[in-house]
């Protein structure tokens, strides 16, 4: 990787051997996009890069250059009101009341590597050689607030890492109203939006469509990423699929209020902004006070979504995750939440527990109902402390006597809630999120305790370390259930209201940090009602997620499938659920529930004893299946085949790295009668190397699999004879291929 600083023209350029990004500062100081793609060369007279004209109607920066007006140029750090009618990057209110701002070159350095952002999640690099760092200064010589704006570029993969710290350098106080994260404006408009989108229980859905005119965005005002929107964005070309072509993916690390935005002007010029949602964000920036934006991430590829999705899962696989269960195969788990809701005792979870070692389960998980007065959702939340009429011998108790059994223990938490009826409420009715005078909404018949406020993020800090130091918990399921309404904080004095909604992530994040530092072997999932905020802000502390509360597995192709377009499959938290499915009611097999849950972290949601001894036979091998194939499902090169958006039939696979061996998910929604043949496509496959299929006798080369196909072919291509084996609706099957060597 390199970045170039051309003196004489003053163009940056950033390259490796994927991309290139160049930039220039401007002639009124201000810096200039060039070009972000596919590598190109480097050379000294980049500048023509540039291009003006003289447009009509047009406000100009000069007297007498027609052709130099900044709503036609391409900019890094667009401001708002000087001549850019298009959406801004940053707004700064003055204390005489003017917003507008002047950022003008002033320095630039580059280091190796890659540095941290002071409380917020990030990418890293753990060796210098991994990534360079460009930091450029800009100056606004009225206010003294200098935008210190970061690229960091990659060794590997079309990756640039953007995010702008800003620093007031001035006498006064000012107010950031805007301080977005990243700005790409691009040549063209012939991209084809992609954005991930949804509701509870059917978070992630794909939903594309054609840039128009005008603005085009997705975002959440809730205090967190929502389900609604997932803060991803792609931009691709028309007639680019899964495997080939254009995309550009923009992801933002993190976990509140945010913006993903996309506007064409009149000359089909796309201005893509990502960051903090600017509506009700203002931020107090005194002297000598800085303010650091979240990051971006930008991945170009012309190697189709599959390409793009692969970069995003080995950057945030292993250098957005951290810690202890980074690379660590994740354990086979089951949770007593659909199997027992608020209706169980300590030796009823034995007895579940119990069964689940005996069929090869590694831990078990206590989710809601097991602290306070929580008979029901609605009291208990806030207090911390073991129910004794449930668990006589406390959290410590019950995680040793599984420990003795020969399993771990996971608890779950809901550390950011609050119910009235609780102990915390009625000692600090004020650290609730809400308006003073005025009424406030309940969720879940809870409220948002107010992680803007240091001290209470400190009292549940040491309710929750006191339980995990003084007990064997060897898993942490950190749930949260409603989003921020009636947002104030009775911490914080007027003119920092704005603030409640960053400060309130802030403090979530402050806690996550303390926790894992303290506890670093405990593995902690995020939950959010499952998909509310799965987002990579969380991943940074929690390395995997829970990817939604609906566990029927027809909904779960889609909602993994779509999570799969940044996400790495080892942060997909997938379990097998009982039928009828607690969300959709619908009847599923049982290999089909596993089969898609296998491509995820794996895990069970049901009471074993409750099945039939057919049922834990295959349970059992499911398991098994799992144990043998675990590192390969979670860690290997994940491929999107057939979209279960487009078809009835879906299809997706993983391949290790030395492309020895793969396993092909192949999935069937409805069934067909008297249907055609079938074969899917696979990809990633050596075209060299001869593959055993499902241990049959049977092999076949790469270059066959990826060209012609691998049969998928059953019974409904057909008269169904009683001699064969009949298929259902919600058909499913794995295929593995092991390579062979001929003789």
């Amino acid at each position: 990787m390199n970045i170039v600083y051309h003196q004489q023209s003053k163009v940056f350029h950033m390259y490796n051997e994927s991309i290139s990004y160049v930039m220039m500062v401007l002639k009124n100081g201000h810096l200039g996009h060039l070009y972000f793609g596919k590598k190109i060369h480097d050379r000294k007279g980049m500048s023509d890069l540039l291009e003006l004209a003289a447009r009509p109607m047009a406000s100009c920066t000069f007297m007498g250059d027609k052709a130099f007006s900044l709503e036609h140029i391409k900019q890094e750090l667009p401001v708002f009101g000087t001549g850019d009618y298009r959406s801004s990057a940053v707004e700064i209110s003055q204390e005489n009341g003017s917003r507008i701002s002047d950022f003008q070159y002033h320095s630039h350095h580059v280091d190796s590597g890659k540095p941290l952002l002071t409380g917020l999640p990030a990418t890293y690099t753990e060796d210098d050689d991994e990534a360079s760092t460009l930091v450029i200064d800009l100056l606004d010589p009225v206010t003294k607030v200098r935008a210190e704006l970061f690229y960091t570029i990659f060794a590997e993969g079309g990756i640039i890492a953007r995010s702008i710290c800003y620093h007031n350098e001035g006498a006064q106080a000012l107010k950031l109203e805007r301080a977005l994260s990243l700005c790409l404006d691009l040549p063209d408009c012939e991209y084809q939006w992609l954005q991930l989108s949804g509701a509870w229980s059917r978070e992630r859905q794909i939903e594309i469509h054609k840039l128009a005119s005008g603005i085009q965005a997705i975002g959440s005002m809730r205090g967190n990423s929502s389900h609604h929107h997932n803060p991803f964005l792609a931009l691709k070309r028309p007639e680019t699929t899964e495997s080939q072509g254009e995309a550009i993916g923009f992801s933002l690390i993190y976990s509140g209020n945010f913006l993903m935005q996309a506007e064409v002007d009149a000359h089909d010029v796309t201005r893509v902004l990502a960051g903090i949602h600017p509506d009700t964000f203002s931020w107090k920036l005194e002297p000598k006070e800085c303010f650091q934006t979240p990051e971006a991430v930008m991945i170009y590829t012309d190697q189709g979504l599959n390409g793009m999705s692969q970069t995003f899962h080995r950057l945030y696989q292993k250098r957005l995750a951290r810690g202890y269960w980074r690379d660590r195969e994740r354990p086979i788990l089951i949770n007593n939440w659909e199997a027992t809701y608020f209706d169980f005792t300590e030796e009823k979870l034995l007895m579940i527990a119990s069964k689940a070692k005996e069929c090869g389960i590694e831990l078990f998980v206590l989710d809601d109902g097991w602290f306070g007065a929580r008979n029901n959702d609605q009291a208990g939340l806030g207090d911390w402390m073991a129910n004794p009429a449930r668990l006589p011998n406390g959290i410590a108790g019950i995680a040793q006597r599984m420990e003795e059994m020969g399993i771990k223990f996971g608890l779950w938490f809901e550390p950011e809630m609050v119910n009235e009826d609780s102990d915390l409420y009625r000692r600090h009715p004020e650290w609730v999120i809400s308006v003073p005078g005025r009424a406030k909404s309940h969720g879940r018949y809870q409220y948002v305790l107010d992680f803007s406020n240091r001290e209470v993020v400190d009292c549940i800090y040491e309710m929750m370390a006191k339980i995990l130091g003084q007990a064997k918990v060897s898993y942490v399921k950190w749930d949260m259930n409603r989003s921020i309404t009636e947002c104030f904080s009775s911490n914080l004095p007027p003119e920092r209201q704005g603030e409640v909604y960053h400060r309130y992530i802030l403090g979530v994040y402050d806690l996550y940090e303390r926790l894992t530092q303290q506890f670093p072997e405990v593995l902690f999932e995020s939950c959010a009602s499952g998909g509310g905020r799965f987002d990579p802000g969380m991943l940074y502390y929690a390395p995997q997620g829970w990817a939604s509360d609906d566990t029927d597995a027809v909904e779960r192709m889609k909602i993994q499938y779509g999570t799969s377009l940044c996400y790495p499959i080892s942060s997909i938290g997938t379990h097998v659920s009982m039928v009828p499915n607690h969300q959709v009611y619908r009847q599923t097999p049982l290999h089909t529930r596993a089969n898609v849950a296998y491509f995820g972290t794996f895990g069970y949601e049901l009471d074993l004893n409750k099945l039939t001894e057919e049922e834990i036979a295959e349970v059992k091998t499911q398991i098994a299946f799992m144990k043998q194939y675990r590192r390969l499902l979670q860690f290997g090169t994940f491929y999107r085949i057939k979209s279960p958006f487009a078809e009835n039939e879906m299809a997706w696979m993983v391949v290790s790295e030395d492309k020895r061996t793969a396993i092909v998910g192949w999935y069937r929604v409805l069934n067909v009668v008297n249907g055609r043949f079938t074969r899917v496509r696979l990809h990633g496959l050596d075209p060299e190397i001869c593959y055993q299929i499902n241990a049959d006798s049977f092999c076949c080369y790469g270059d066959e699999l990826m060209n012609l196909g691998l049969c998928t072919t059953d019974s409904t291509a057909g008269e169904v004879r009683r001699e064969q084996t009949p298929c259902t609706d919600f058909e499913s099957r794995l295929y593995v291929l092991s390579a062979v060597e001929l003789e």
